[in-house]
């Protein structure tokens, strides 16, 4: 009897859980394609920004603006703004030929802090045919000055806001540094999501000693970021009435059948393609298939949260009690 990697993300039926995660590798319809050939269940497009409409939107009024108040012929100089082709436009150029040229779901990305327009291009993602939509938070609460009521309001407000908007199927991304992320991922829940997708990696700027400026290189995830939202996707499960992504550390398929054991629907991979090729994707779901077979698993279903929390042998493990217990492992080694 064949083992059934069927999945469901956010409602939506998948043939198995590898969802490509937001990236340069969805940008192209050719590689859309290609990952659709090697066995990915859904994609999701990299993200729309929120800097990226507003310079668009900067950029076209400066233009337009530019001499119009020299010489009458002034008005004639530019197109009218809608006339130009932006980043949003773009954008839903490419929503609208992905799901044309690929049959698995296409999740759509916003990535932003404020409701401004977001509203807007959330129902414009939606009408050009999105499965999904990923509303990717990306904050850094640098204002000493806000505190934490204040920042888990304005994520509570945008979900809020953008549900209003669009019908379908609403995934969150967060980061991890809150101080109750069980609690405010409730909250999250009664905003309007669907889903969760465990963790934003936030980008550590650095310091050239050189050049004595800030040095903001993207570094690929390692699989040691595995570790933190495993703990809170094995916390969450069972306790929030949320569809659950871990997008974070998952490089080989045993990253991957950690992320279901605790309760994932998905794990979402980009960095490890960028290692290893597109190939890597079956790989992936083939020793998936083969884990399952040799244990006798008839589903990914049946593996599903079977070490969440609730359910593992040592619930401790995800809580305080774990920690005493490695250090004293690690300080009874001799050096």
């Amino acid at each position: 009897m064949s083992v059934n990697l069927s999945s469901k993300y956010l409602g939506l039926p998948l043939k198995n859980p590898v969802v490509i995660a937001a990236s340069p590798l969805t940008a192209k319809i050719e590689w859309l394609q290609r990952l659709e050939s090697v066995g990915a269940a859904a994609v999701v497009l990299p993200s729309l920004f929120q800097e990226q409409i507003e310079h668009d939107t900067e950029q076209l009024t400066r233009v337009h603006e530019t001499g119009a108040d020299s010489f009458a012929e002034a008005l004639t100089y530019f197109p009218e703004p809608q006339d130009y082709r932006t980043g949003p436009d773009t954008y839903i150029e490419l929503l609208e030929s992905a799901k044309k040229a690929v049959k698995i779901p296409v999740i759509a990305s916003l990535n932003g802090t404020e409701k401004g327009g977001w509203v807007r291009y959330a129902k414009m993602m939606q009408d050009a045919g999105a499965d999904a939509l990923e509303l990717n938070v990306y904050y850094v609460a640098a204002d000493i000055s806000m505190s934490g009521a204040d920042v888990e309001k304005q994520y509570l407000e945008l979900v809020s806001e953008v549900r209003k908007s669009v019908s379908i199927p609403l995934a969150v991304k967060i980061g991890p540094y809150f101080s109750s992320v069980g609690h405010f991922c409730r909250q999250l829940a009664g905003a309007g999501a669907d889903g969760l997708v465990l963790f934003n990696r936030f980008l550590q700027p650095d310091i050239d000693l050189e050049t004595l400026e800030t040095d903001s290189r993207l570094i690929l995830s390692d699989p040691f970021e595995l570790l933190l939202p495993l703990r809170w996707t094995a916390i969450l499960h069972g306790r929030v009435n949320l569809s659950l992504a871990i997008t974070s550390g998952i490089h080989d398929v045993e990253g991957l059948i950690k992320a279901l054991l605790v309760g994932a629907d998905v794990g979402m991979i980009a960095s490890v393609i960028y290692n290893e090729g597109f190939d890597f994707v079956t790989k992936m779901i083939d020793g998936l298939r083969d884990w399952l077979t040799q244990r006798e698993y008839e589903s990914v279903e049946q593996l599903k949260g079977s070490m969440d929390q609730e359910n593992c042998p040592d619930p401790e493990a995800f809580a305080r009690g774990n920690y005493m217990k490695a250090l004293v492992s690690y300080t009874s080694k001799p050096i």
